[in-house]
């Protein structure tokens, strides 16, 4: 058996350390949550010269070992407990040439841990273009390090990045930094009380607010000394030690790094000024939003009718080609359908991340963040919450999955349980339905009043949004730092292997994460209207052909007529039924509040479900909306679907949290039922309470 080692990829942000661990693992990778919270571990093996395998952990990208967010503290608590099984053999801290010297106060921090430390520098690429020379040898001796050159664009250096890291036992563990020489007297005396531990080890538990494991804090807390300091003065330490980490840096990097400024090329600038320009740079953005968006429809559309009709049609071939019974049935009308509810929001999760990381990779994604930060901040939220709030108008799962790139937890919290507010397409099957029977034909300005109905629709949800997220930002009583630092990247083209991992690590995500409790709910909907209790239900055939015996239907309008019957008195049915008394005063009768219950599943089964209850052969449109505009009010008297039910109707669809794949994501995303509820609760209430002030003020 191969003996593994545990590798820590550790860097600050933007420095290519996601490139480094795709080039070390490949394929042979996944991405989970770390245990209890919502920060994203990513893992991967690699296999080492002699047969050795290392199990490499990507962990978030922090600046350096004073955490102030939660990605900081879980680099910060796998370093410093010895029992964690991920607790690294070697740290391999990635940097990039162009910032070497900020990148290394990190760097010299983990070596002060006594874990042997690599260097990695990369994007050795661009030194030419830059003007960078570096002296590898210096360098090596200063650091008491190894260090390879890499550059993952050229796929150069990751060969001899495998081979230190196999030889990680040759690698010196002296530290760059004596902490003791910040405050002698301090640690003189936190020696004597302490003197089998590692003073830095023991300074970062003083300083730190985080789970350590097995370090008992409770000792640390016992010292006399540290009594003594309040947290001013640690700060004001802390401060004298990066003070001291970047005199030695740039002792370091006096003789280890020359750069040659007028040989330097730089576009950046002169791009900068048009991208965060406080007026194009808004254009220049929404501009390629609606392109990414248009293009999303237009290519999304082919694959996803492709899957919907490839899945009835197996659907359909199963139910020929098995016998009659409840398992045919449960494989038919529950099972397949289920999984055809989950691949069929592949193309848009797919297309939608293509762009995300295209955009990520590039540079220009925290262009966009810097320029939309101010506008967003005043919401409760962040710069980064504009991208799920705009992606959510092609589908709601993508754009919440989209928050994971926000740092602060409260403005992620607020971000995923105001996204579903916006117009998502598969409202769209309801909106036309609905604006097509109740809003006249006629146009206002050139624009016909439907187009503009639907315009409003859409504009009142991402209001909504915005107006929530304010609220919810007085209201959430969430600890949560919020400071605005964002990494300005150099612009350069993204990596193609980079861009397909990211598509194919999200798409996953969804499929295994939130696929399975898709998948169950689709089957406990198609249990609720596959069974019902009584005659009614267990006897629909005979009733049915009695009741239209006296009319020549043909075999498909008799079939239809019997699914109608049993859907009516199934247990969705009887549902229907039931909540027929609180939906009455919306306007809706029985059979909307069957098409509610059962759109649960995803709002655009709303058509098809109409479609059966009106005894429709198919989810034709025309159809439907002919046999809706007949149907009377009982009470009132006068068409069922009017202007006032028809608005109640499109207001209810706007704000009502109809769906279970994007409640299932909610649930992944933030780790507990809780919040998948309390937007579930909330929203529909909310959607409740309008549709029927809209309804009673409107009839």
């Amino acid at each position: 058996m191969s003996k593994q080692i545990n590798v820590a990829l550790i860097g600050n942000p933007n420095t290519g350390k996601t490139s480094v661990f795709n080039a070390l693992t490949g394929l042979n990778q996944k991405v989970g949550n770390y245990p209890g919270i919502t920060v994203e571990k990513k893992e991967g093996v690699c296999k080492l010269p002699r047969g050795v395998k290392a199990h490499i952990i990507d962990l978030p990208g922090t600046y350096s070992l004073n955490a102030s967010s939660l990605d900081e503290s879980v680099v910060i608590e796998l370093l410093l407990n010895q029992n964690n099984k991920d607790f690294p053999d070697i740290a391999v801290v990635v940097t990039d040439v162009e910032n070497l010297k900020r990148n290394l106060l990190i760097f010299t921090q983990i070596k002060d841990l006594q874990i042997p430390t690599i260097l990695v520098i990369n994007m050795a690429d661009r030194m030419s273009y830059k003007g960078i020379s570096l002296d590898i040898e210096h360098l090596e001796k200063e650091l008491q390090t190894k260090i390879a050159l890499v550059s993952t664009r050229k796929k150069q250096g990751i060969d001899e990045l495998k081979q230190l890291i196999s030889n990680y036992k040759d690698v010196s563990v002296k530290p760059c930094l004596d902490i003791a020489s910040i405050d002698v007297t301090y640690f003189e005396n936190l020696k004597k009380t302490f003197p089998n531990q590692l003073m830095y080890k023991l300074w970062l538990v003083i300083t730190q607010d985080v789970n350590f494991g097995k370090v008992d804090r409770n000792e640390v807390d016992a010292v006399a000394d540290f009594k003594t300091k309040t947290n001013a003065d640690l700060k004001r330490l802390q401060q004298k030690e990066t003070i001291k980490r970047y005199q030695f840096i740039n002792n370091v990097l006096k003789v280890g790094q020359t750069i040659d400024v007028t040989q330097a090329k730089d576009l950046r600038t002169k791009f900068d000024r048009i991208l965060t320009h406080k007026f194009w740079g808004y254009i220049i953005f929404f501009a390629i939003l609606l392109l990414i968006f248009q293009a999303i429809y237009d290519w999304a559309t082919v694959p996803m009718d492709f899957i919907d009709a490839s899945f009835a049609s197996l659907s359909e071939w199963l139910a020929n080609l098995l016998p009659d019974g409840a398992f045919t049935s449960l494989l038919t009308e529950g099972i397949i359908p289920g999984l055809g509810g989950i691949v069929i929001f592949i193309p848009q999760i797919a297309f939608l991340f293509l762009f995300i990381s295209i955009l990520e990779e590039s540079g220009y994604m925290s262009r966009v963040v810097f320029l939309m930060d101010r506008v967003m901040r005043r919401f409760g939220l962040s710069g980064k919450s504009v991208v799920p709030l705009i992606s959510g108008t092609a589908c709601a799962i993508p754009a919440i999955m989209a928050t994971r790139n926000i740092e602060s937890w409260k403005e992620r919290l607020i971000t995923i349980l105001v996204t579903p507010f916006t117009t998502c397409s598969a409202r769209l099957p309801v909106y036309l339905i609905i604006i097509a029977l109740v809003i006249p034909e006629g146009r206002f300005l050139g624009l016909s009043y439907q187009a503009l109905t639907l315009m409003l629709l859409y504009l009142i949800g991402f209001g909504t949004a915005v107006i929530s997220a304010y609220i919810l930002n007085k209201v959430l009583q969430i600890k949560s730092k919020s400071f605005f630092v964002v990494e300005m990247p150099n612009y350069k083209l993204p990596l193609f292997k980079n861009v397909v991992l990211t598509v194919v690590e999200k798409t996953k995500a969804f499929v295994f994460g939130a696929g399975k409790i898709i998948l169950a709910i689709s089957i406990v909907l198609w249990f609720l209207a596959s069974y019902g209790p009584g005659e009614q239900f267990n006897n629909a055939e005979e009733i049915v052909k009695t009741q239209f015996a006296s009319q020549n239907l043909s075999d498909e309008e008799l079939q239809n007529k019997i699914t109608s019957h049993k859907l009516e008195h199934s247990f969705i049915g009887i549902t229907g039924r039931a909540i027929e008394p609180v939906i009455r005063p919306l306007g809706y009768d029985w059979k909307i509040g069957i098409a509610i219950v059962s759109s649960f599943a995803a709002r655009e089964v709303f058509v098809g479900t109409l479609a059966t209850i009106y005894s429709v052969g198919s989810d034709d449109e025309e159809t439907i909306k002919n046999r809706m505009a007949g149907e009377v009010n009982p009470i009132l008297g006068g068409p069922l679907f009017n202007f006032a039910s028809g608005i109640s109707l499109l207001l209810f669809y706007a704000f009502a949290m109809q769906c279970m794949s994007t409640l299932a994501v909610v649930k992944r995303e933030t780790n507990s039922w809780k919040w998948p509820s309390l937007q579930l609760a909330l929203m529909s209430s909310f959607a409740y309470i309008v549709a029927l002030i809209a309804f009673q003020l409107l009839k």
